[in-house]
């Protein structure tokens, strides 16, 4: 009798158990990348069920919220045992996605607007654009359609459609303005006062024209091998007021003087007491005669000094 009592107590208590296990639980949060939410996706062991359909998955970058009257009504539709135990509980679906590129938007709807009479050079300003979203793994199709374009403002709107498997397809309308850009030469990193610039040293970009500075450097031979007369920051862009041509004559430097004329060739040593490029005039002092002329810079270290110029004692050095 007692070993009878036994076995019914232990089966009484094991059948709570046994249907403690069946219970469905909601998922805290889930992660999905099917365009289809199933069953299983918001209740966990939801065994065979689990497979079952039951509406569609949040958008790419999306996420939903289901609360404990939702799973309630998902429960009770697809027979799952389940019953809440506080009315704060509730399941959390992500579906992971990908921003378009900005890259990839601007060239759809220049293939639009260029039909308009679009400047291929003008920047599309779309102001604070959030992007439309992928799923990760999708290749997305871009296009615009129904554009229009005010010549005279520049100001733009296009609908733009994205296709992408996994999702509906989508559209937004964008509205912007088409901004005119000139050229213009920055540097590509920190160059110090003096130092001259190497063809690493600067790149070609396009500047907004309202907000490039006259003078600004617009071709890369106006940069390349000059020197420069104030520091540059990376980025930043080239004046032509600041370039200098590159001495050919050094500050102290010594130099051979020429002299030519008719029926006249001489040279001497002397010491240049500026620095100058090619083809600039530059003081010189005539180191045996002391004397201080001034010439025309030929080449590195070389001085043509006109005959007009020439005080006694260089020529009578003949």
């Amino acid at each position: 009798m007692r070993l009878l009592a036994s076995v019914l107590l232990c089966l009484s208590l094991a059948a709570p158990a046994a249907v403690a296990q069946e219970m469905a639980a909601p998922r805290p949060l889930s992660v999905v990348d099917d365009p289809v939410l199933r069953l299983g996706d918001v209740f966990e062991s939801a065994g065979e069920r689990a497979g079952q359909a039951i509406g569609a998955a949040p958008a790419p970058g999306r996420r939903l919220v289901l609360d404990v009257a939702q799973l309630s009504a998902i429960a009770r539709a697809h027979n799952l045992p389940w019953r809440p135990l506080s009315a704060y509980e509730r399941a959390v679906v992500e579906r992971p996605g990908r921003p378009v590129p900005r890259e990839e938007i601007d060239a759809a709807l220049r293939a639009n607007l260029s039909r308009l009479g679009l400047d291929p050079e003008a920047e599309l300003d779309l102001g604070p654009l959030l992007p439309p979203v992928v799923p990760p793994a999708a290749m997305a199709h871009l296009s615009a359609e129904n554009a229009t374009l005010d010549a005279a403002t520049g100001r733009f709107s296009a609908t733009l459609v994205v296709l992408a498997e996994g999702m509906p397809t989508l559209r937004m309308r964008l509205a912007g303005r088409a901004v005119p850009t000139q050229p213009a030469v920055v540097a590509t990193r920190r160059i110090a006062l003096g130092e001259m610039v190497g063809a690493a040293d600067a790149r070609l970009v396009r500047l907004r024209a309202e907000r490039a500075r006259p003078g600004t450097a617009q071709r890369l031979d106006q940069v390349v091998g000059q020197r420069l007369r104030r520091p540059m920051t990376a980025e930043m862009p080239f004046m032509a007021a600041d370039l200098a041509a590159p001495a050919m004559v050094e500050k102290n430097a010594l130099v051979t003087m020429l002299l030519e004329a008719p029926g006249l060739s001489l040279s001497v040593q002397g010491r240049a007491l500026e620095a100058a490029p090619r083809g600039a005039l530059v003081p010189v002092m005539n180191l045996a005669s002391r004397s201080v002329v001034e010439g025309e810079v030929v080449g590195p270290g070389r001085v043509r000094v006109l005959a007009s110029a020439v005080p006694a004692p260089i020529a009578s050095a003949r």
